[in-house]
């Protein structure tokens, strides 16, 4: 089963603002050759570093049972990454492959007794808990709207999360005094998740030396919820082919979970923080 919550942040209104702008744009003269406009590259490749906040939760019993990954196990912000690689190979169309990474271990003294996969890790007890869930997401792009000055598109992906958590306790004593023996426990899940949303981007200036450009990408999912994420960032080209970038990403409040079977597993995690990096196109 799957279910998403949206993260009620007004970031994505920015998006929705620039690809305004876009919209109004005046288009450029019929006369123009397809060859000037200053996005023709036939491949894009992006490389960001992202510096994640993560929150969230995960569960392996019952939703009464779900760990608070900041509360908790502490998890901190830290250094972590996205790209993409894009393939225009027609005018007005793209392939894509985009992904992120999320994978944080954390040791740390329970201030609860919490149970995951029905294994009792007490009060007390100094515990290991790992958290893996990278991204991987292929998708086809079509331009609805292609000018010298940018382009607006919209995108299908889907967005395939590999998500494993496990939690292990060495035999050690408690603070209370008491002996308890090791214990561990892990899951895992790979969830699929169809997309969709509009992709932009618009030359500030009458060159293509700055530019801005964002997506937003979003589905319903009937009962289960919905999702929506967002990245945007603004370019300056260094040199022909090269350009660096700097700006935000969001990632929506996900949430997946398995009740087939009895190896439930339920994760609930938001990323948000600042990208920089570059962009090589050719």
């Amino acid at each position: 089963m799957l279910r998403h919550e949206p993260l009620r942040s007004a970031y994505p209104g920015i998006s929705t603002f620039l690809l305004f702008l876009l919209a109004i744009a005046p288009p450029a003269a019929r006369a123009d050759d397809p060859n000037d406009y200053f996005d023709t590259d036939k491949l894009r490749i992006d490389a960001f570093w992202f510096y994640s906040n993560p929150s969230g939760s995960f569960e392996g019993s019952t939703e009464n049972d779900a760990i608070d990954l900041q509360k908790d196990l502490h998890f901190a912000s830290y250094s972590t990454f996205s790209g993409k690689f894009d393939w225009r190979f027609t005018h007005k169309n793209h392939f894509y492959v985009a992904g992120a990474s999320f994978d944080q271990s954390r040791s740390v003294v329970l201030q609860r007794t919490v149970v995951f996969q029905g294994q009792t890790f007490n009060l007390g007890l100094t515990v290991k808990a790992n958290l893996t869930a990278p991204m991987i997401a292929p998708g086809y792009q079509y331009d609805i709207i292609r000018r010298k000055r940018g382009h607006l598109g919209v995108a299908v992906q889907v967005d395939l999360f590999n998500a494993k958590a496990s939690l292990f306790a060495g035999a050690q004593v408690s603070s209370d005094g008491l002996k308890h023996a090791a214990v561990s426990a892990q899951n895992s899940l790979l969830a699929p998740i169809p997309v969709a949303g509009p992709e932009f981007r618009f030359y500030i200036t009458n060159s293509p030396r700055l530019f801005v450009e964002g997506q937003v990408f979003g589905m319903y999912l009937f009962g289960y919820g919905n999702f929506v994420s967002t990245a945007d960032d603004i370019g300056v080209t260094i040199v022909k082919h090269l350009s660096f970038n700097a700006g935000y990403q969001l990632g929506s409040r996900l949430v997946v979970k398995n009740n087939s079977s009895s190896n439930r597993i339920g994760l609930r995690l938001t990323q948000s923080g600042p990208i920089v990096g570059l962009e090589w196109s050719f």
